[in-house]
């Protein structure tokens, strides 16, 4: 039997429907001189059975089993690397598929120069909708060789180890494999291999395909998505502290800014994220568990944050919690809070009270927004439902509240109107704001969703409403907040079934959501696209042209 050139290791636990997807990604790959190594993680369903059939399918793919469950995707990678007889290594989720040029794209890195480890793009796919993005594309933007994490520390940011080729020997010199019995072992390991790495070649090829179901049920959830756990928490935090020692002890402390800005811009902002799902328990412990460690990381970390997030982690710190969560929901939006604090120097500080130690001023002074200068367009309002109720047919009456911390608006009432646009046709309702107090303003708007017009093939999709404020001519409109849970509404308008809902994720907005039905979704709205097909738009132009 010849010696393959590459060996991939594709990793499965419970997951018999998706292996056959993912293996048959690594079958059909460009570069055929390879080997596969199912790593089963001593799955309870079907999962052995269609792995022996794979294996028997095609003589370059073995099924190994590990003797009892591992809980994790360390063990079964190591357990594949002790038998793979490649010289070059990859490794595979069972939910995730490669490219079909990715093994090639790779190996020619490796045999361009000698390097220990060669990385590409990795693809995001929305499981639920398709859609596809790049991971981090800024740092796989262009073709280059790296002599070592410290030529660019942004890749740090990049901690995935199946966006990877490595050279066997590499990881084999420095005894490196992937650390068992914790979770997000990825970060600790593509750290340490940053660090240990000589020199990297970057392609900006896509080379990984990742799956990702961002609101699959908690049993089903990737580990990323179980953050509602505080074992999550305690894991991740964990891994930290790994990856700090290693910083010190393997004379790499310099990076250490570096790590400790990417736990604050990822890691921790992950969770920033769901705080305001989170009862006031949970909110506890989770501060317990989170503030020693943020007490540990370097001033020059926290300075690079936008200030949204400083404001929150400082808050976390403080124990203000429930200020945390509705600083929370602005975060990436530009809501502003509901309350400033100005001291007798002119600083601005969030919430209700100039904080009391020098380190807190420093994290919640928002002086940097300049809320009060900035131009109308662009300044900061958070808008609020109050109260939603349910009117006659697809209707609904919000009672809106408008927060101006810097008071930049007039006394008096303000006028304002709620924008909603399914498929591109915007239905506006006027409303008046009036004030309730400096800073303050309130109004009533009645939404009628069966109003919306749309487009003669339906429209199927989500919108959010926003709030326009209407002020001397110019105009700012922002998010509009709803309350994090209220009973769900569904009825129909006119060929579609309609649903309003909480948003349940991130900011917290009024969702709306339009299906098609009857004729619209079986006959129309499938024939309209099939006509919008690129082949079937140019053989229209053509005949087009052709009768001129």
């Amino acid at each position: 039997m010849s010696t393959p050139d590459v060996t991939v290791t594709v990793i499965v636990y419970n997951d018999a429907e998706r292996l056959p997807r993912a293996v048959e990604s690594v079958r059909r790959q460009t570069h055929a001189n390879i080997e596969i190594v199912i790593s089963d993680d001593h799955s309870t369903d079907a999962t052995p059975a269609v792995a022996q059939r794979l294996a028997a399918e095609d003589s370059r793919i073995r099924h190994l089993r590990l003797e009892r469950n591992s809980g994790g995707c360390s063990a079964p990678r190591n357990r594949a690397l002790e038998i793979a007889r490649a010289p070059y290594l990859m490794f595979l989720d069972s939910d995730d598929e490669l490219p079909v040029d990715a093994v090639e794209l790779l190996l020619a890195a490796h045999r361009e120069r000698e390097i220990d480890f060669a990385m590409g793009a990795v693809q995001r796919i929305r499981a639920d909708s398709g859609r596809r993005s790049t991971w981090m594309p800024h740092l796989v933007a262009e073709r280059r060789t790296l002599d070592g994490i410290e030529a660019d520390p942004r890749l740090l940011f990049e901690h995935l180890s199946t966006s990877k080729m490595y050279a066997r020997s590499f990881l084999d010199r420095h005894g490196l494999r992937f650390p068992e019995g914790i979770h997000y072992e990825d970060q600790l390991f593509s750290a340490q291999a940053y660090c240990l790495a000589k020199r990297f070649t970057i392609i900006p090829e896509p080379v990984y395909r990742w799956y990702v179901a961002p609101y699959a049920s908690s049993d089903a959830a990737s580990i990323s998505n179980q953050r509602h756990k505080l074992a999550n928490v305690r894991d991740r935090i964990h891994v930290q502290h790994l990856i700090d020692r290693f910083l010190a002890e393997s004379g790499h402390e310099s990076l250490r800014e570096d790590k400790d800005h990417k736990f604050l811009k990822h890691d921790f902002r992950m969770y920033a994220g769901d705080l305001p799902y989170r009862d006031d328990a949970w909110l506890t412990s989770f501060a317990d568990l989170v503030t020693p460690y943020l007490d540990t990381l370097t001033p020059g970390a926290f300075a690079r944050l936008p200030r949204a997030e400083r404001v929150v982690i400082q808050l976390i710190r403080d124990r203000r919690l429930r200020e945390a969560t509705l600083a929370a929901r602005g975060l990436g939006h530009g809501v502003a809070p509901r309350r400033v604090t100005t001291d007798a120097e002119g600083r601005t500080y969030w919430g209700d009270r100039i904080p009391s130690s020098a380190w807190s001023r420093r994290e919640l002074d928002i002086s940097d927004l300049e809320l009060e200068t900035r131009p109308f367009p662009s300044a900061q309002f958070r808008h609020e439902i109050t109260e939603i109720t349910r009117g006659p047919g697809a209707s609904i009456d919000l009672t809106i509240r408008t927060y101006d911390p810097a008071l930049r608006l007039p006394v008096g009432p303000q006028r304002a109107t709620l924008l909603i646009a399914p498929g591109g046709r915007r239905l506006r309702v006027d409303l008046r704001l009036s004030p309730v107090r400096p800073g303050v303003f309130e109004g009533h708007a009645h939404l009628d969703l069966a109003a919306a017009s749309l487009p003669l093939q339906g429209f199927t999709g989500i919108r959010h409403p926003l709030l326009r404020l209407h002020h001397q001519g110019l105009t700012n409109t922002g998010l509009l907040l709803a309350p994090l849970t209220f009973p769900t509404l569904t009825t129909h308008v006119p060929h579609h079934r309609l649903t309003l809902e909480p948003e349940g994720h991130g900011p917290g907005r009024l969702q709306v959501r339009w299906e098609p039905t009857g004729v619209t979704a079986t006959l129309i709205r499938p024939a309209v696209r099939h006509l919008a097909r690129p082949r079937v738009k140019r053989a229209a132009r053509l005949v087009a042209s052709a009768l001129k």
